[in-house]
This record gives C-alpha cells, structure tokens and sequence, in this order.
C-alpha cells in the first residue's frame, strides 16, 4: 500500500497489487517522489492502482542527503495537514513547484522550507496575519512579536503577553513570505540567525495547529552535528 497526493481527488490510499517484484510495472512509479499521472479505481475501503504515466521521478534526490531530507519533509508535511480524499489544488501545484525547485537547485533550501511551510499553513486554514496586529486588528508596517495563539504580530500598544519575540528582520522576512511566489523565494538572502528564528517560530505553528511533530528534518539536524564533530 502507498498514499499519493492527487490534484483532483487529494491524498488517497492506494494498493498496488504486485509492487515491491522485480519485474512489477509499477516498481519505479510508486517509490518516494515519483510525479506521474494515475489512474485509480476506487474499491471499498482504497483505491486500486490499474495504471501509471510517469512524469518526473526525482531520482536526483536520492544521491544528496540534505535534498532527501527536505523532500522527505515536504511529503511529511503533506502528510500531516491533509485529510484523506481532500482536494486541494492550490497546494498540489505549490507541492510540484518545490519538488522542481529543488531538482533544478534554485535557491537556498532552508528559505524554500520555510515559503512552503507558510503555503501549507495558508492553503489548510491556518494563514498567518502579519499585516494587521492580530489582538485589537490596527494595521502594522513591521513587529518584532509574534503571537502563537493568534496567529500573527503584535503591534506596540497590545500586551505581549504569551507571543515570541523576534528580530524585525525576521518579522519582515515572515511577512513578504506570506504573498510571495514560491518560485521566486530564490531572490531572498537570509543570515543564520535570521533563518534558526523563522524556522523556530513556523515550526511552533506547525505543531500546535497540526498537532504532530515532524520528524524527517530530525535526521539532517543529527547528520550536521556528526560532521561538525569529526
């Protein structure tokens, strides 16, 4: 059994009879990162797979662990805010676009993360408001206090209380995020320090509004410490 996320019908379950043989026909097409059309009927508890048209496979992220990684992430993540047989086209085309960002090595990874993680909150409900302090509602330029619970900056006369303090670049990087084009994320260049906040702040998000943790970036963080030891 996989699950395949799907423009049209959302994240399905899927069996593929015969799969994991050698001389199977879906062999190559239903390993990690494979795009591809479908062709799927649907039985009494899951699809059945009667035919694949491969697109693009994405073999090249098999050969650098950091590139792995993150792809693994971005499934992970799909996995995580979205319910079986729910479409969401939007974030299927911000999905594919990462994938081919990544292949084609365009731009910093870590910033391409964090735009993806923002599109997903937008795209499952969960949008985040940096334009409009999200206590009293006044309009803001920048901030430089985020407040989990609302989900967006504080401005200067609302109470702090309960919200993240951060760097106001952070704050802005956060903010132009919201609207940007993911294929064009490529044009922003962050410090370390700006990236560990943002990536701080999005990932206390994630948790509190998906509920789960995700795990796959655990492995890269595990990975860079060894080499920094060696």
């Amino acid at each position: 059994m996989v699950w395949i996320f799907t423009e049209k019908i959302g994240k399905i379950s899927v069996i593929v009879k015969g799969a994991k043989k050698s001389k199977s026909k879906f062999l190559s097409s239903t390993l990690p990162f494979c795009f591809a059309e479908f062709v799927v009927y649907k039985g009494k508890s899951m699809y059945l797979l009667n035919e694949i048209e491969p697109i693009d496979y994405f073999g090249e992220f098999l050969n650098e662990l950091e590139i792995l990684t993150y792809a693994s992430y971005f499934n992970e993540l799909i996995d995580m805010a979205t319910s079986e047989e729910e479409s969401n086209r939007e974030l299927f085309k911000e999905f594919v676009t990462a994938y081919y960002l990544m292949k084609n090595r365009i731009g910093d990874v870590e910033i391409l993360a964090r735009a993806f993680e923002i599109k997903l909150l937008k795209l499952t409900g969960y949008a985040l408001n940096f334009t409009n302090c999200c206590i009293c509602g006044s309009r803001i330029n920048t901030s430089n206090y985020i407040n989990l619970s609302y989900g967006g900056g504080v401005c200067n006369e609302c109470s702090k209380k309960n919200s993240i303090q951060i760097s106001y670049e952070a704050y802005n990087v956060i903010k132009n995020l919201t609207n940007f084009p993911l294929e064009k994320v490529h044009r922003i260049r962050l410090n370390g320090k700006a990236k560990s906040e943002i990536h701080n702040i999005l990932c206390q998000f994630i948790c509190e509004n998906y509920q789960k943790i995700p795990k796959s970036l655990n492995m890269l963080n595990v990975f860079k410490e060894v080499s920094k030891n060696e």
